[in-house]
């Protein structure tokens, strides 16, 4: 392809990506008021109810200004739309890097899709189930004699962007796979920095968590940690199979973007001995 055909794809692909994300964020924007909502806003109506100023009574959030209301459900349905179309503009995504890949790399497409909606997933539920210990911890902190009434933009950003920084950070050790499985990051380099891949992962997981509490971080870091284990466990079987493949072929030692040796000497023919009798005329 020249330029002007990549950059026409790269248009025509980002075209379809968002498309996707305005029809979930219709189905989003309508959801908001048949579930949606509630169900992010029962981490916080959980809480004892000394912690909430209207008690145990009531559960409602505050709105402050007159718009405040509408910005907040478009927000919300927004990115509800690009989570419910992810599996969607991730395919328009791998399908403008496939043609760049080799052949045995373009068929890890629907299993990258998959895996990383499938990862995304346990991440926000991971998130939303440990939301309600860490909300419950941070408010406890102010003392007895203190109760919130939380503004729904403050609280259900809050929220968002937990399930957010939960659900991306599932993605990283899926991005170490693909990267070994198109040869950039091998298995002995994933081996040798284990101790600090796990070491950053805790690191990473008090900077991203929005509580900062330790009950929160640990619930990523853990997890992250067995993902980045089995990352690892991947990449060792898909370096012993190549290497096995390689041997069998014989160009264990040339690189994937160097031309195989081939023995360009003509090999001398065999002829079978000539039979006068079997000839006739």
């Amino acid at each position: 392809m020249s330029l002007v055909g990549h950059l026409t794809e790269l248009r025509n692909r980002l075209i379809k990506a968002f498309l996707a994300i305005a029809v979930g964020a219709v189905v989003g924007f309508l959801w908001y008021d048949h579930g949606l909502l509630g169900f992010l806003t029962e981490p916080y109506c959980a809480l004892p109810g000394d912690l909430r100023l209207q008690g145990d009574g009531d559960c409602r959030l505050v709105v402050l200004d007159v718009f405040g209301g509408v910005l907040l459900r478009l927000k919300i349905g927004v990115i509800a739309g690009a989570v419910l179309s992810s599996p969607l503009w991730l395919y328009q995504l791998w399908a403008f890097i496939t043609p760049g890949l080799k052949r045995n790399e373009k068929r890890y497409t629907v299993a990258f899709v998959a895996a990383s909606t499938l990862l995304f997933a346990m991440g926000t539920l991971l998130a939303y189930l440990t939301l309600r210990k860490g909300l419950q911890l941070l408010l406890s902190l102010a003392g007895d004699e203190v109760a919130f009434q939380l503004t729904a933009p403050d609280y259900l950003g809050f929220v968002i962007s937990l399930l957010v920084a939960f659900g991306l950070s599932f993605e990283l050790p899926l991005i170490a796979v693909a990267l070994n499985l198109v040869g950039v990051l091998p298995y002995t380099a994933l081996a040798r920095s284990r101790r600090w891949i796990y070491f950053l992962t805790v690191v990473f997981a008090a900077f991203i968590t929005p509580t900062q509490d330790p009950f929160t971080m640990m619930a990523m870091a853990v997890p992250m940690c067995v993902l980045f284990e089995g990352a690892i466990q991947i990449a060792r079987v898909v370096d012993k199979r190549r290497a096995k493949r390689a041997a069998l072929e014989g160009f264990s030692d040339v690189d994937d973007d160097e031309a195989s040796p081939l023995d360009a000497t003509p090999s001398a023919l065999e002829s079978e001995p000539y039979d006068s009798t079997s000839s006739r005329g």
